[in-house]
């Protein structure tokens, strides 16, 4: 059995042992290779059901909605009852979505419900995800965040991240192989959420039962179910491994807060180019490869372009990261301009060898943009708020995933020209709010003298 953490006034270190780092990185990719995995299939199943690509986008609202709605929550409860708790509540989360998904979507394919009543209960069974699946990252990043020094926590982010990008790499490449006699196109589905029933109890069994960091003060113990259950708030340690006083209470983190704004805004803008991309490079191949007639034959070209892109993403997060030595401000902003270019290739691309390095020189940029906001949005906030920022970031995550998918899908089918043009319009607005408002690196990583 798994046994306890520390005490959290223990020093924060600058790494976490290996075993650790491998769990939490396995927690993240599955879910990744999950997700990626359905994506690769989806608008083969949409053509398949007859149904149009806006609506197949659109199936995914309610899901991203919850996920905005719900991630800070999760993430304010984690500090409360451990990181680890909210790690495992997001892969049953996970588990359940996924499988729920591929029965309905099975039942629709094989005849037993009509298109709209198909998509209806994939929208409730996705739904699960968003409302239960939003606990886990939020925890991961707390965790990695809240036990290394800030030097090091860009690096450790950019670590965990890439498990996003490896994740996106074997979902499409695996997917084709999963596909099954008598299961088809939902094979991934099922094939994943074993996947992540083997996880689960791996996280259940290895990982270390974590005493919450930063419980609140109160007359009876507040957390009698964590390894220390005194009434006292935990020391937070400093990067010197120094344990100082924090305030009897962590006040509530405004999605307002002066110091988050540029980075949420980033956030937010880049989020939903990505989200775009993302939502129309599928419906992209189909059209410019001709395959609309033989849904079955476009999992195969799909899957590669997306597995050129995640393959790229992986490629930024980990080598051109950590071999350049990028801060969060940096690697935000070169992430965005190449992003930008790689979106020109892809409006003009006629082929699949186009289509997939037109991909992959997008997802290269987004996978530099990605960390360097999600450590940006850490570094600009005490350790203390370290978990209510973690719920911020997953939530301004989800919410680029509401509509933009569906409107860039939309957009796409009236103009293909109009669709990347507002990609590109919201990548030139990263670049504007970064110059102007987001802190230089030096601030952020403490090479000088931090305030927080």
């Amino acid at each position: 059995m798994s046994q306890p953490d520390p005490p959290a006034t223990s020093p924060v270190t600058a790494t976490l042992p290996r075993a650790r780092v491998a769990l939490l990185f396995t927690v993240m990719l599955v879910t990744a290779a999950g997700n990626t995995a359905m994506q690769s299939v989806m608008p083969s199943i949409g053509t398949a059901l007859k149904v149009e690509d806006f609506w197949i986008s659109l199936a995914y609202t309610w899901s991203a909605l919850l996920w905005m709605l719900c991630a800070p929550f999760w993430a304010r409860r984690s500090d409360r009852r451990g990181r680890k708790a909210m790690m495992a509540l997001g892969l049953m989360g996970f588990i359940t979505s996924f499988g729920l998904c591929g029965v309905a979507l099975w039942l629709g394919l094989h005849g037993y419900l009509g298109a709209l009543a198909t998509l209806l209960l994939f929208a409730a069974c996705r739904s699960l995800y968003g409302g239960f699946g939003s606990a886990a990252p939020p925890a991961v990043q707390a965790y990695v965040a809240s036990r290394t020094s800030r030097a090091e926590r860009t690096r450790s982010l950019s670590l965990i991240s890439s498990s996003f990008g490896l994740g996106t790499v074997l979902g499409p490449a695996l997917a084709p192989l999963l596909i099954l006699p008598g299961l088809g196109l939902v094979s991934p589905f099922f094939a994943f959420t074993l996947i992540a029933v083997v996880v689960l109890v791996a996280l259940r069994w290895r990982l270390p039962d974590d005493a919450p960091a930063y419980a609140a003060r109160g007359d009876v113990m507040a957390a009698p179910f964590s390894a220390n259950s005194d009434s006292r708030l935990r020391d937070e340690a400093d990067d010197n491994g120094e344990a100082s006083a924090l305030p009897s209470k962590v006040p509530d983190l405004k999605w307002t807060d002066p110091r988050l704004r540029p980075w949420l805004l980033a956030g937010l803008l880049g989020g939903h180019a990505q989200a775009m991309v993302m939502g129309i490079v599928g419906f992209l191949v189909l059209d410019r490869l001709g395959l609309r007639a033989t849904p079955m034959e476009g999992a195969g070209p799909t899957g590669l372009v997306l597995m050129a892109g995640a393959t790229a993403t992986l490629l930024a997060q980990w080598g051109i990261i950590p071999l350049w030595k990028l801060g969060p401000r940096a690697s935000s902003l070169w992430g965005v301009a190449l992003a930008a270019v790689g979106v020109a290739l892809l409006a003009v691309a006629g082929d699949l060898h186009a289509i997939t390095i037109g991909t992959a020189i997008a997802c290269l940029g987004f996978g530099l943009f990605r960390p360097g906001f999600t450590a940006g949005t850490s570094l600009a906030v005490s350790r203390a708020e370290q978990g209510q920022s973690a719920g911020i970031v997953a939530s301004v995550n989800g919410a680029a995933y509401i509509v933009a998918p569906a409107v860039g899908v939309w957009l796409y089918g009236h103009s293909s020209w109009i669709g990347f043009a507002v990609i590109e319009l919201l990548c030139l607005a990263v670049l504007v709010v970064g110059f102007k408002g987001m802190a230089s690196d030096e601030d952020l990583e403490g090479r000088r003298q931090a305030g927080s």
